[in-house]
């Protein structure tokens, strides 16, 4: 059993947003600000969580860790990955000084996320500043207790805007016994037609890529099992750290100059005709976009197949993320009025209206 105390600042955080709250100021809540672009700009006094981090519990035979949100997320891995066992979303880094909490509020994962669920999956507890000024427990410790299992879940993905999240307890699993990664030369439509072939069959896949000129595979599991399929699939090793830099968006790709978006389309969508340059992740059910194409442009073509479309570069759109539907947007306000009264936390980070 692990048990660390870096630094609880729980007290110092829960004083900040009191005093937001009697003074009716509005706070923008940041961690390392690795995700800083993503969403729209929060005007707002910083409240920054980084002081309150450290591991709080970890007992590899639990499957379970426990770490405040300041705690940098290069130090949570380190310490699975010691024990051999891993976060099974991949959650992109960006920068060295990402944290838990911002890897939870961002909601983001890697490559692995069709094959191994996203971070709202692993998330089996919470503790919240709430906007009514009191730090609250949600969910548990334990992977059996699921009593205000949602609640938590609904951290991941909402940017900051629902509370101010203090600590995570996350499902972690061993890391697999065998990786192998592949590369085969095959255009993108080539390539979105056997993934789609391979879906259906028991082939040990945890991540596909297609980058323009050729698909990426991984394979992880038994060494049996990686082996036979290496030996179907054919192609040739694939070495360095393609999806880490994928994951982090370092390859040569992300640095075109141009807006980058994320577009996310059902499984078994074909080549989309956008104007740009895209690289296929998640199988086929995430692409990246470099277009200096409109918003509205994008997203009727992406919306005909059923998809949506959001900006990750900052400044260039008004909305970076999918405008919500009427319905949608009343449960957005009507959760926002609950959950932070005051409309303090992040106001406007992911939508004007809430």
């Amino acid at each position: 059993m692990v048990t660390r105390h870096d630094a609880d600042a729980s007290a110092a955080l829960l004083e900040q947003v009191n005093n937001a709250l009697n003074s009716s100021t509005a706070l923008r809540i940041q961690g390392g600000n690795s995700k800083a672009s993503l969403g729209r700009r929060v005007d707002g006094e910083v409240l920054d969580t980084r002081a309150h981090r450290g591991i709080v519990s970890y007992d590899p035979t639990e499957l379970v860790i426990t770490a405040r949100a300041g705690t940098p997320l290069v130090e949570l891995e380190a310490a699975l990955d010691e024990a051999g066992q891993m976060l099974t979303c991949e959650a992109p880094h960006f920068t060295e000084d990402a944290t838990v909490g911002g890897m939870i509020a961002a909601g983001l994962s890697g490559p692995r996320r069709p094959w191994s669920g996203a971070v709202r999956d692993l998330v089996l507890g919470t503790r919240v500043i709430t906007g009514m000024g009191k730090h609250l427990r949600f969910g548990g410790e334990v992977m059996k207790n699921v009593a205000g299992y949602d609640l938590s879940r609904l951290m991941a993905g909402s940017f900051g805007c629902l509370g101010v999240i203090t600590e995570v307890s996350l499902k972690v699993l061993p890391k697999p016994r065998q990786t192998l990664s592949l590369r085969l030369q095959m255009d993108a439509a080539q390539a979105l037609q056997k993934l789609a072939e391979w879906g259906q069959q028991p082939i040990p896949l945890s991540a596909a890529s297609h980058d323009g000129q050729a698909l990426h595979l991984r394979l992880e599991g038994g060494e049996g099992s990686v082996a036979a399929a290496r030996e179907r699939l054919g192609g040739e090793a694939l070495e360095g750290d393609y999806w880490t830099d994928l994951r982090d968006q370092r390859l040569a790709f992300f640095a075109d100059a141009r807006p980058l978006w994320r577009l996310a389309v059902p499984t078994n969508t074909g080549v989309l005709a956008l104007p740009g340059d895209q690289l296929i992740d998640w199988g086929g059910a995430q692409r990246w976009l470099k277009s200096d194409a409109d918003a509205a442009s994008i997203r009727q073509i992406v919306g005909e197949v059923g998809g949506h479309a959001t900006c990750f570069s900052a400044g260039h759109c008004d909305t970076p993320f999918q405008p919500l539907a009427a319905p949608l947007q009343r449960y957005h306000r009507q959760l926002k009025a609950q959950l932070d009264p005051q409309g303090i936390f992040n106001p406007g980070r992911m939508y004007s209206e809430v």
